[in-house]
């Protein structure tokens, strides 16, 4: 009767877990982002990488989103225009679903770009709605950035609706299941399409270590003797910074999205997660540094600084 009654009650778990997901498909292609480089005349003199010039198009869920929900017809609930967001950086709301800059922002700035603009801000009128790497190989793409899905399984959302708080492993399994997958296709596409190059970040573990060893993880580009806040280690690598209820996992942050009551921690910084699903600036600027930087072992078989130097 006990096994009966675990088993019914991983059922009911995993049923609210796919819930939630399925919620989230409003916020996130399932963590998954293309970073695209095209040759480009326009940059003249802003990248010091290449004599060529390039353009840096990114196509991603929220977590890569500079601020294109601005000009959606949409409801808070998929916003991120209003306090808290935005409070450590621009110290006003974007747009972005973070305390500060996200991924796209700080590889636009080691390639010596502009911060990214959102395609559907006036003045950028070039909008995609699918994206098709064949397709886009056909426009001319050869240069492409790939971000594996993320640790699902373990998103203060997933944890606050566990009662153990633990992270939930059929979701897990999944995800390991695609990056599998999702990177045959990769080697495929690489035989199949002449002068295709691509980067392919390892997100999940990278981030899965931030999780679940917050304190190894402060700074990577400040020196010991010029350290403030920003550059100590994560303090929580489970719960939010910002939201409601078990791990703040509760979709309340700014308190525009049904739940008015949430708590704000006061250093964004010692968080690996802003909200309920979101990471930190902090946390975005490791990832973005990894994926600029990294070894073949967390980003391959090029990181993208490989692939800039290349175009």
């Amino acid at each position: 009767m006990r096994g009966r009654q675990l088993t019914r009650e991983r059922s009911n778990l995993v049923s609210k877990v796919s819930m939630a997901l399925s919620f989230l498909k409003s916020y996130l292609f399932l963590h998954f982002a293309i970073f695209i480089l095209f040759p480009n005349s326009s940059h003249a003199d802003r990248l010091t990488h290449s004599k060529k010039h390039v353009a840096l198009f990114i196509f991603g869920d929220s977590l890569f989103d500079v601020g294109n929900n601005n000009y959606i017809n949409t409801t808070t609930r998929t916003q991120a225009n209003f306090w808290p967001y935005g409070e450590t950086f621009f110290n006003y709301p974007t747009g972005r679903f973070s305390n500060g800059r996200l991924i796209p922002d700080f590889i636009a700035e080691y390639a010596k770009l502009p911060l990214l603009r959102p395609y559907n801000q006036p003045g950028n009128n070039h909008q995609f709605s699918n994206v098709d790497v064949e397709e886009i190989y056909k426009a001319g793409g050869r240069k492409f950035g790939f971000v594996s899905l993320g640790p699902l399984g373990c998103l203060p959302l997933v944890r606050a609706l566990n009662p153990a708080g633990e992270c939930v492993q059929e979701v897990t399994a999944l995800v390991k299941l695609h990056n599998t997958a999702f990177l045959k296709d990769l080697k495929k596409l690489e035989i199949q399409l002449q002068g295709f190059k691509y980067s392919n970040f390892d997100f999940y573990n990278s981030a899965t270590e931030r999780i679940e060893n917050p304190s190894k993880y402060g700074s990577l580009l400040l020196s010991w003797f010029y350290c403030d806040m920003a550059c100590r280690s994560f303090k929580d690598g489970k719960s939010a910074c910002c939201g409601s209820g078990p791990y703040r996992g509760v979709n309340s942050c700014g308190g525009k999205r049904g739940v008015k009551e949430y708590e704000l921690c006061s250093n964004p910084s010692e968080y690996v997660f802003f909200d309920f699903c979101h990471p930190t600036e902090k946390a975005n600027e490791q990832l973005a540094q990894q994926m600029w930087k990294a070894t073949p072992s967390i980003v391959g078989p090029y990181n993208l600084e490989a692939l800039f130097k290349q175009v």
